[in-house]
């Protein structure tokens, strides 16, 4: 079994929780990074994270080739506060619109784990939504 891998993605945390931004080319993964950023997340990475699992949990981290920098379209190449390494809490896939209003509960297999998967939004809550989940999980009721 695989114990590491490189994702094109991004990647932010809040106190060592990350979420990773999955998504196609253009879809946002960057613009979303840099809300959650806006709101006080660090950046581990943009455009490719590396993930690796220990003790069952899955970890990000940056390339050192891209470290500190994310791309802001319209912009160019921005330096941002960062951290070099965050547990993954949950993935973002951006190429799924969510349609529920309370939708169950999706899982992201990533090398032999399971993450809480996150359908992408519309709505005006979301990257606070997701911030919050980084700060509180889910609730069980």
């Amino acid at each position: 079994m695989k114990t590491s891998d490189t994702l094109h993605a991004s990647c932010v945390a809040w106190n060592g929780r990350a979420v990773i931004i999955r998504g196609a080319s253009g879809s946002g993964k960057s613009a979303l990074a840099l809300t959650l950023m806006a709101y006080g997340c660090a950046l581990v990475a943009d455009d490719r994270v590396r993930v690796d699992v220990q003790n069952g949990a899955i970890y990000a981290q940056c390339p050192h080739t891209i470290l500190g920098i994310i791309e802001a379209r319209g912009m160019g190449i921005l330096n941002a506060d960062h951290v070099p390494r965050a547990e993954v809490a949950c993935v973002v896939d951006l190429d799924h619109i969510e349609t529920e209003r309370l939708p169950p509960r999706r899982c992201f297999p990533l090398l032999g784990c399971d993450l809480p998967l996150i359908y992408r939004s519309d709505a005006p809550h979301f990257a606070p939504a997701i911030l919050q989940a980084l700060k509180a999980g889910w609730s069980e009721r």
